[in-house]
Protein backbone atom coordinates (compact mmCIF):
# COMPACT_ATOMS: atom_id res chain seq x y z
CA UNK A 1 0.00 0.00 0.00
CA UNK A 2 0.53 3.82 -0.53
CA UNK A 3 1.82 5.70 2.93
CA UNK A 4 2.29 9.01 1.04
CA UNK A 5 0.45 11.26 3.07
CA UNK A 6 -0.73 15.00 1.60
CA UNK A 7 1.94 17.92 2.60
CA UNK A 8 0.58 20.79 3.93
CA UNK A 9 2.99 23.49 5.55
CA UNK A 10 2.17 23.91 9.18
CA UNK A 11 2.38 28.14 8.36
CA UNK A 12 -0.35 27.59 5.74
CA UNK A 13 -3.27 25.86 8.19
CA UNK A 14 -6.23 27.79 7.11
CA UNK A 15 -8.35 29.33 10.32
CA UNK A 16 -5.58 28.55 13.02
CA UNK A 17 -4.20 30.77 15.14
CA UNK A 18 -1.19 29.70 17.58
CA UNK A 19 -2.87 29.08 21.38
CA UNK A 20 -1.21 30.97 24.03
CA UNK A 21 0.85 28.74 26.75
CA UNK A 22 -2.10 28.01 29.77
CA UNK A 23 -2.78 26.00 32.36
CA UNK A 24 -5.09 23.07 31.29
CA UNK A 25 -7.54 21.98 33.95
CA UNK A 26 -6.54 18.01 33.43
CA UNK A 27 -7.30 14.68 35.45
CA UNK A 28 -3.87 12.60 36.59
CA UNK A 29 -4.11 9.26 37.00
CA UNK A 30 -1.99 7.60 40.25
CA UNK A 31 -1.10 4.44 38.43
CA UNK A 32 0.26 5.65 34.77
CA UNK A 33 -1.23 3.73 32.12
CA UNK A 34 -4.20 2.21 34.14
CA UNK A 35 -7.60 3.78 33.16
CA UNK A 36 -9.19 2.23 36.14
CA UNK A 37 -6.72 4.23 39.18
CA UNK A 38 -8.36 7.06 40.45
CA UNK A 39 -7.33 10.15 39.17
CA UNK A 40 -6.36 13.51 40.68
CA UNK A 41 -7.00 17.28 39.39
CA UNK A 42 -3.96 19.08 38.15
CA UNK A 43 -3.44 22.65 37.51
CA UNK A 44 -0.92 21.26 33.76
CA UNK A 45 1.40 24.00 32.42
CA UNK A 46 2.63 23.17 28.96
CA UNK A 47 5.62 23.86 27.47
CA UNK A 48 6.09 27.32 25.81
CA UNK A 49 8.45 25.77 23.01
CA UNK A 50 10.11 22.58 21.78
CA UNK A 51 13.34 22.82 22.60
CA UNK A 52 14.18 21.65 18.29
CA UNK A 53 11.40 21.73 16.02
CA UNK A 54 11.18 18.03 16.38
CA UNK A 55 9.24 15.46 13.54
CA UNK A 56 6.65 13.47 15.45
CA UNK A 57 4.74 10.09 13.46
CA UNK A 58 1.17 10.28 14.30
CA UNK A 59 -1.14 7.08 13.61
CA UNK A 60 -4.72 7.41 13.89
CA UNK A 61 -7.28 4.42 13.51
CA UNK A 62 -9.36 6.44 10.72
CA UNK A 63 -10.59 10.25 10.24
CA UNK A 64 -14.17 8.57 9.44
CA UNK A 65 -15.87 10.65 11.78
CA UNK A 66 -15.36 14.44 13.60
CA UNK A 67 -13.93 12.74 16.69
CA UNK A 68 -10.77 12.03 15.17
CA UNK A 69 -11.28 15.36 13.28
CA UNK A 70 -11.18 17.10 16.53
CA UNK A 71 -8.09 15.28 17.78
CA UNK A 72 -6.21 15.80 14.21
CA UNK A 73 -6.98 19.68 14.79
CA UNK A 74 -5.95 19.53 18.42
CA UNK A 75 -2.98 18.25 17.73
CA UNK A 76 -1.90 20.83 14.55
CA UNK A 77 -2.54 23.55 17.14
CA UNK A 78 -0.29 22.42 19.27
CA UNK A 79 2.28 21.32 16.68
CA UNK A 80 2.19 24.70 15.75
CA UNK A 81 2.32 26.14 19.08
CA UNK A 82 5.48 24.41 19.99
CA UNK A 83 6.98 24.59 16.53
CA UNK A 84 7.17 20.62 15.90
CA UNK A 85 6.11 19.23 12.64
CA UNK A 86 4.11 15.64 12.29
CA UNK A 87 3.19 13.04 9.61
CA UNK A 88 0.07 11.98 10.07
CA UNK A 89 -1.64 7.59 9.09
CA UNK A 90 -4.68 6.44 9.20
CA UNK A 91 -5.73 2.80 8.99
CA UNK A 92 -9.04 3.17 7.48
CA UNK A 93 -11.18 1.78 10.10
CA UNK A 94 -10.63 -0.72 13.47
CA UNK A 95 -10.31 -3.71 11.14
CA UNK A 96 -7.30 -2.83 9.83
CA UNK A 97 -4.46 -3.82 12.59
CA UNK A 98 -2.55 -4.92 9.96
CA UNK A 99 -2.39 -1.80 7.83
CA UNK A 100 -1.58 0.17 11.11
CA UNK A 101 1.26 -2.44 12.03
CA UNK A 102 3.10 -1.30 8.46
CA UNK A 103 2.18 2.07 9.11
CA UNK A 104 4.11 1.96 12.26
CA UNK A 105 7.31 0.28 10.65
CA UNK A 106 7.07 3.57 8.28
CA UNK A 107 6.99 5.87 10.96
CA UNK A 108 10.08 3.99 12.73
CA UNK A 109 12.10 3.90 9.20
CA UNK A 110 11.19 7.53 8.75
CA UNK A 111 13.19 8.90 11.27
CA UNK A 112 10.58 10.81 13.33
CA UNK A 113 11.45 11.89 16.73
CA UNK A 114 8.51 9.97 19.01
CA UNK A 115 5.62 8.46 17.53
CA UNK A 116 1.82 9.09 18.95
CA UNK A 117 -0.63 6.26 18.22
CA UNK A 118 -4.45 5.56 18.35
CA UNK A 119 -4.41 2.43 18.50
CA UNK A 120 -6.97 0.09 16.28
CA UNK A 121 -6.32 -2.89 18.81
CA UNK A 122 -5.43 -3.16 22.53
CA UNK A 123 -3.20 -5.70 22.54
CA UNK A 124 -2.14 -6.10 18.34
CA UNK A 125 0.40 -3.79 17.79
CA UNK A 126 2.35 -4.16 21.59
CA UNK A 127 4.83 -6.22 19.90
CA UNK A 128 6.22 -3.57 16.83
CA UNK A 129 5.64 -1.13 19.91
CA UNK A 130 7.70 -2.57 22.04
CA UNK A 131 10.50 -2.33 19.46
CA UNK A 132 9.78 0.82 18.30
CA UNK A 133 9.78 2.07 22.30
CA UNK A 134 13.84 1.43 21.79
CA UNK A 135 14.95 3.76 19.99
CA UNK A 136 12.17 6.65 20.14
CA UNK A 137 9.29 7.28 22.70
CA UNK A 138 6.23 6.09 22.09
CA UNK A 139 2.59 7.97 23.36
CA UNK A 140 -1.11 6.68 23.24
CA UNK A 141 -3.42 8.76 22.73
CA UNK A 142 -7.22 8.61 23.47
CA UNK A 143 -8.10 4.74 22.62
CA UNK A 144 -6.73 2.29 25.56
CA UNK A 145 -3.76 0.36 25.04
CA UNK A 146 -1.51 -2.14 26.49
CA UNK A 147 1.43 -0.66 28.66
CA UNK A 148 4.06 -2.25 26.80
CA UNK A 149 6.63 0.64 25.64
CA UNK A 150 4.38 3.49 26.34
CA UNK A 151 6.06 6.42 27.51
CA UNK A 152 3.10 8.80 28.10
CA UNK A 153 -0.42 8.21 27.75
CA UNK A 154 -3.23 11.27 27.11
CA UNK A 155 -6.56 9.73 27.55
CA UNK A 156 -9.95 9.35 29.41
CA UNK A 157 -11.34 6.06 31.21
CA UNK A 158 -13.39 4.58 28.55
CA UNK A 159 -15.18 2.54 31.43
CA UNK A 160 -16.38 6.03 32.46
CA UNK A 161 -17.79 7.50 29.08
CA UNK A 162 -19.86 4.14 29.41
CA UNK A 163 -20.79 4.60 32.34
CA UNK A 164 -22.14 8.06 31.71
CA UNK A 165 -23.71 7.38 28.77
CA UNK A 166 -25.71 4.32 31.18
CA UNK A 167 -26.08 6.91 33.77
CA UNK A 168 -28.47 9.06 31.59
CA UNK A 169 -31.09 5.94 31.12
CA UNK A 170 -30.35 4.91 35.21
CA UNK A 171 -31.36 8.35 36.30
CA UNK A 172 -34.44 8.35 33.70
CA UNK A 173 -35.33 4.56 34.62
CA UNK A 174 -34.75 3.78 37.78
CA UNK A 175 -34.65 0.85 39.33
CA UNK A 176 -38.71 -0.54 40.08
CA UNK A 177 -39.94 1.85 37.24
CA UNK A 178 -41.42 0.22 33.96
CA UNK A 179 -39.08 -1.42 32.11
CA UNK A 180 -37.28 -0.02 29.23
CA UNK A 181 -35.48 -1.35 25.73
CA UNK A 182 -32.41 -0.34 24.82
CA UNK A 183 -30.32 -1.69 21.76
CA UNK A 184 -26.74 -1.00 22.25
CA UNK A 185 -24.07 -0.30 19.09
CA UNK A 186 -21.07 -0.47 21.16
CA UNK A 187 -18.77 -0.31 18.32
CA UNK A 188 -16.15 -2.97 16.53
CA UNK A 189 -15.14 -5.60 18.59
CA UNK A 190 -11.53 -5.76 19.25
CA UNK A 191 -10.46 -2.24 19.43
CA UNK A 192 -8.81 -0.60 22.47
CA UNK A 193 -11.55 1.01 23.79
CA UNK A 194 -14.87 -1.20 23.05
CA UNK A 195 -14.57 -3.65 25.35
CA UNK A 196 -14.25 -1.10 28.17
CA UNK A 197 -16.79 1.37 26.92
CA UNK A 198 -19.69 -1.80 27.59
CA UNK A 199 -18.35 -2.46 30.93
CA UNK A 200 -19.00 0.96 31.68
CA UNK A 201 -22.61 0.85 30.06
CA UNK A 202 -23.59 -2.51 31.44
CA UNK A 203 -22.90 -1.38 35.27
CA UNK A 204 -24.28 1.52 35.01
CA UNK A 205 -27.78 0.01 33.68
CA UNK A 206 -27.54 -2.75 36.16
CA UNK A 207 -29.63 -1.25 38.90
CA UNK A 208 -32.07 0.69 36.33
CA UNK A 209 -35.11 -0.59 34.70
CA UNK A 210 -33.12 -0.39 30.98
CA UNK A 211 -33.04 -3.88 29.64
CA UNK A 212 -30.60 -4.37 26.12
CA UNK A 213 -32.97 -6.16 23.60
CA UNK A 214 -30.35 -5.99 21.23
CA UNK A 215 -26.77 -5.40 20.50
CA UNK A 216 -24.81 -4.64 17.28
CA UNK A 217 -20.88 -4.55 17.09
CA UNK A 218 -19.66 -2.25 13.50
CA UNK A 219 -16.89 -0.20 12.90
CA UNK A 220 -17.69 3.76 13.58
CA UNK A 221 -18.20 4.44 10.19
CA UNK A 222 -21.25 6.51 9.21
CA UNK A 223 -22.48 3.81 6.31
CA UNK A 224 -21.95 1.05 8.73
CA UNK A 225 -23.65 2.28 11.34
CA UNK A 226 -26.74 2.85 9.15
CA UNK A 227 -26.26 -0.52 8.06
CA UNK A 228 -26.47 -1.80 12.09
CA UNK A 229 -29.73 0.12 13.05
CA UNK A 230 -31.54 -0.64 9.61
CA UNK A 231 -30.78 -4.68 10.65
CA UNK A 232 -31.40 -4.14 14.10
CA UNK A 233 -35.01 -2.74 13.42
CA UNK A 234 -35.80 -4.97 11.15
CA UNK A 235 -34.89 -7.78 13.29
CA UNK A 236 -36.33 -6.36 16.70
CA UNK A 237 -38.54 -3.15 15.89
CA UNK A 238 -38.22 -0.02 17.88
CA UNK A 239 -36.91 -0.02 21.19
CA UNK A 240 -37.23 2.78 23.55
CA UNK A 241 -33.90 3.70 23.41
CA UNK A 242 -30.90 3.52 20.70
CA UNK A 243 -27.24 3.74 22.43
CA UNK A 244 -23.87 3.85 21.20
CA UNK A 245 -21.03 5.48 19.06
CA UNK A 246 -21.43 9.29 17.34
CA UNK A 247 -21.87 7.91 13.82
CA UNK A 248 -24.81 5.92 15.27
CA UNK A 249 -26.71 8.25 17.21
CA UNK A 250 -25.89 11.09 14.35
CA UNK A 251 -27.18 8.07 11.78
CA UNK A 252 -30.04 7.13 14.39
CA UNK A 253 -31.87 10.72 13.99
CA UNK A 254 -32.53 10.55 10.37
CA UNK A 255 -33.57 6.55 9.89
CA UNK A 256 -36.08 7.22 12.90
CA UNK A 257 -37.58 10.54 11.35
CA UNK A 258 -37.81 8.86 7.79
CA UNK A 259 -39.31 5.52 9.63
CA UNK A 260 -41.76 7.79 11.59
CA UNK A 261 -40.45 7.36 15.48
CA UNK A 262 -38.94 10.70 16.52
CA UNK A 263 -40.22 9.49 19.96
CA UNK A 264 -36.82 7.17 20.29
CA UNK A 265 -34.56 8.27 22.59
CA UNK A 266 -31.07 8.48 21.22
CA UNK A 267 -27.97 9.00 23.66
CA UNK A 268 -24.45 9.01 22.40
CA UNK A 269 -21.40 7.59 23.94
CA UNK A 270 -19.06 10.44 22.89
CA UNK A 271 -19.22 13.90 21.19
CA UNK A 272 -19.54 14.93 17.54
CA UNK A 273 -20.50 18.02 16.03
CA UNK A 274 -23.84 16.46 14.67
CA UNK A 275 -23.91 14.86 18.06
CA UNK A 276 -23.68 18.17 19.56
CA UNK A 277 -26.24 19.79 16.95
CA UNK A 278 -28.72 17.00 18.08
CA UNK A 279 -28.66 17.81 21.83
CA UNK A 280 -29.06 21.18 20.87
CA UNK A 281 -32.30 20.53 18.45
CA UNK A 282 -33.17 17.99 21.23
CA UNK A 283 -33.05 15.32 18.59
CA UNK A 284 -30.22 13.63 21.06
CA UNK A 285 -30.63 13.33 24.76
CA UNK A 286 -26.83 13.15 25.60
CA UNK A 287 -23.43 12.56 25.04
CA UNK A 288 -20.56 12.46 27.34
CA UNK A 289 -17.98 14.77 25.86
CA UNK A 290 -13.75 13.82 26.32
CA UNK A 291 -12.79 16.96 24.28
CA UNK A 292 -10.90 15.61 21.94
CA UNK A 293 -9.26 18.49 21.02
CA UNK A 294 -7.61 18.72 24.25
CA UNK A 295 -6.45 15.09 24.39
CA UNK A 296 -4.99 15.65 20.92
CA UNK A 297 -2.89 18.86 22.15
CA UNK A 298 -1.74 16.83 25.40
CA UNK A 299 -0.72 13.88 22.94
CA UNK A 300 2.03 16.26 20.97
CA UNK A 301 3.12 18.43 24.16
CA UNK A 302 3.75 14.99 26.23
CA UNK A 303 5.71 13.67 23.38
CA UNK A 304 7.86 16.53 23.19
CA UNK A 305 8.12 16.61 26.96
CA UNK A 306 9.00 12.52 26.25
CA UNK A 307 11.76 13.45 23.61
CA UNK A 308 13.03 16.44 25.26
CA UNK A 309 13.62 14.02 28.90
CA UNK A 310 10.98 16.56 30.53
CA UNK A 311 8.29 14.21 31.11
CA UNK A 312 6.24 15.42 34.85
CA UNK A 313 3.08 13.54 34.36
CA UNK A 314 2.70 10.47 32.22
CA UNK A 315 -1.04 9.58 32.02
CA UNK A 316 -3.75 12.24 31.86
CA UNK A 317 -6.56 13.53 30.40
CA UNK A 318 -9.54 16.11 30.30
CA UNK A 319 -12.53 15.49 32.76
CA UNK A 320 -15.65 13.84 30.89
CA UNK A 321 -18.34 16.39 31.37
CA UNK A 322 -21.74 14.67 30.35
CA UNK A 323 -23.75 17.36 27.71
CA UNK A 324 -27.89 17.50 27.80
CA UNK A 325 -30.05 20.45 26.72
CA UNK A 326 -29.70 21.85 30.63
CA UNK A 327 -25.97 22.09 29.40
CA UNK A 328 -25.46 22.04 26.03
CA UNK A 329 -25.07 26.09 25.35
CA UNK A 330 -21.76 26.09 28.27
CA UNK A 331 -20.05 23.70 25.83
CA UNK A 332 -20.03 24.73 21.90
CA UNK A 333 -17.96 23.40 19.71
CA UNK A 334 -15.84 26.27 19.99
CA UNK A 335 -14.23 24.69 23.01
CA UNK A 336 -15.04 20.99 23.10
CA UNK A 337 -14.98 20.01 19.20
CA UNK A 338 -12.35 21.08 15.90
CA UNK A 339 -14.28 24.08 13.81
CA UNK A 340 -16.87 23.34 11.67
CA UNK A 341 -14.74 24.15 8.34
CA UNK A 342 -11.87 22.45 9.91
CA UNK A 343 -10.31 19.94 7.41
CA UNK A 344 -7.91 16.93 8.09
CA UNK A 345 -3.85 17.58 8.41
CA UNK A 346 -1.81 15.16 7.64
CA UNK A 347 1.81 16.81 7.42
CA UNK A 348 3.35 19.82 8.99
CA UNK A 349 6.20 21.52 8.77
CA UNK A 350 7.56 24.49 11.80
CA UNK A 351 7.03 27.59 10.37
Amino acid sequence: MRLTPFLLPLCLIAGMTAARAETWELEVHRVPMDDASPTDPLAYTPLDRAAQPWHLCILYPHLKDAYWLSVNYGMAEEAKRLGVGFTLYEAGGYPNLDRQIEQAGACAASGADALVVGTVSYDGLTPVLRRIAADMPVIATVNDIAPEGISAKSSVPWREMGAAAGRVLAERHPKGSAPVDVAWFPGPKGAGWVRFVEEGFRAAIEGSSARVVAVKHGDTGREDQVQLIEEMLDETGFPDYLVGSGPMAEAAVAILRARGHEGTGIVSDYMTHAVHRGIRRGRILAAPSDFPVMQGRLAVELAVRAIEGRLVVRHAGPRIVTVTAENVADYGVGNTLAPADFTPVFSATPP
